[in-house]
């Protein structure tokens, strides 16, 4: 079953601009299948295959002659030099569309995108599947099982493959075959308690010293290895936003996971009901929520503009969104159906701070069935996460 990508129009608007196309994104997430369903015309080689692979290293003209464009070229974080022999076959000839990219964002594939690239190639960034991509119209128990599965495309393809199961093997492989090929990491089984201890931290402010000290390593290990969480796109950081206001504000990011399956996977659920009723569900569902707006964002080619903002005496908003100079439209997240009046006291306290036109607009994303006014001329709302009149409506 072939799921429809919201990014999809992103990707031709990109082909037919530039002569070369990145997409990248976490192992799984779907990008091979993306750019040849896409563009089913393509030559396709993927440097996954060692003899494809040393091929191109030894002789990439020799490559270019067996493999001529449009050429999709698959996991090229293996071979990174290639790219600087992408470049000059590009100066020689700035058609549109001659090569498209993907790979598991890694710190070689980004640093040789950025010294050779510049200039003549689009980076796009393919998450996993959002809710809207399975069920734009998910109804409360559709969305806790998007929730709870998570947004890797095969799992939705195939709704008989085991969760636990699979996502189990995908983190096998992840640590196997990502994480000893990026960092010299002794011990495997410290990467994974290190994984397990970061998930009990979502939402929350990131004490590296804290983390390090719970498993057992140094402070700048784990800053190193959560360094790696983000470039092959299984966390994100979400920075805090301060200014010149003059108010002391909290300066340090907070952690979310890019997959909520993956997240509930690593916190040990045996079930969904086993996450609602755990004191751990309010930070669940805000990872939820915020990371269906960071792939509301990467899925129209953009980079999420998203803080958050919290000041030393505890006053917050969730989520910030940039929209124009100290101009933000404002989420909150909570589990309830119903919001009660203390649900905007961050909202209030942020405008006392920056003025009244400081937000656009604001929301409690909430577990309602349908969209309510909390302030009047519903500059304030109350909405669902799927459905008419939710959140991604919200945002558009």
């Amino acid at each position: 079953m072939w799921i429809k990508r919201l990014i999809s129009d992103v990707i031709r608007k990109a082909v037919a601009q530039f002569p070369v196309v990145v997409v990248t994104g976490a192992r799984q997430a779907g990008k091979t299948s993306l750019v040849r369903h896409l563009f089913p015309d393509a030559q396709y080689v993927t440097f996954d295959i060692p003899q494809t692979a040393e091929s191109a290293r030894l002789d990439f003209g020799a490559f270019l002659r067996r493999h001529p464009d449009p050429l999709i070229i698959d996991e090229v974080q293996y071979v990174p030099e290639v790219l600087r022999h992408l470049k000059s076959a590009v100066d020689k000839d700035r058609r549109p569309g001659r090569f498209i990219l993907t790979g598991s964002q890694d710190f070689m594939l980004m640093e040789g995108v950025t010294e050779s690239l510049a200039g003549r190639c689009a980076v796009l960034s393919l998450p996993t599947l959002s809710l809207a991509e399975v069920d734009a119209g998910a109804t409360t128990e559709k969305m806790d099982l998007f929730c709870w599965r998570g947004g890797f495309p095969e799992l939705w393809q195939r709704p008989e493959l085991d969760r636990e199961m699979w996502l189990g093997s995908y983190l096998s492989t992840y640590l196997e075959r990502d994480v000893r090929n990026i960092l010299n990491i002794g011990s495997l089984r410290d990467f994974d308690r290190f994984l397990r201890a970061a998930a009990l931290r979502v939402g929350q402010l990131l004490s590296l010293s804290e983390l390090a000290r719970d498993v057992g390593i140094a402070p700048n290990t784990a800053k190193s290895w959560i360094s790696i969480l983000e470039t092959s796109r299984q966390v994100f950081l979400l920075q805090p936003y301060h200014s010149s206001a003059g108010k002391r504000l909290i300066k340090t990011p907070k952690l979310y996971f890019s997959d909520p399956g993956m997240l509930t996977y690593l916190l040990g659920f045996a079930d969904w009901e086993s996450v609602i009723r755990n004191a751990a569900w309010g930070a669940v569902w805000e990872n939820f929520v915020i990371g269906e707006v960071h792939k509301h964002f990467f899925n129209m080619g953009k980079r999420p503009p998203c803080w958050f903002w919290r000041t030393v005496q505890g006053e917050e908003v969730d989520l910030l969104i940039e929209v124009g100079p100290r101009q933000f439209l404002a989420i909150e997240c909570k589990t309830s159906a119903r919001v009660e009046s203390s649900a905007l006291k961050g909202l209030a306290e942020i405008e006392r701070c920056y003025g009244a036109k400081t937000l656009k607009k604001a929301a409690v994303v909430c577990r309602t069935e349908s969209p309510y006014p909390l302030a009047p001329k519903s500059r304030i709302v109350a909405l669902p996460l799927a459905g008419d009149g939710g959140l991604v409506e919200w945002l558009s």
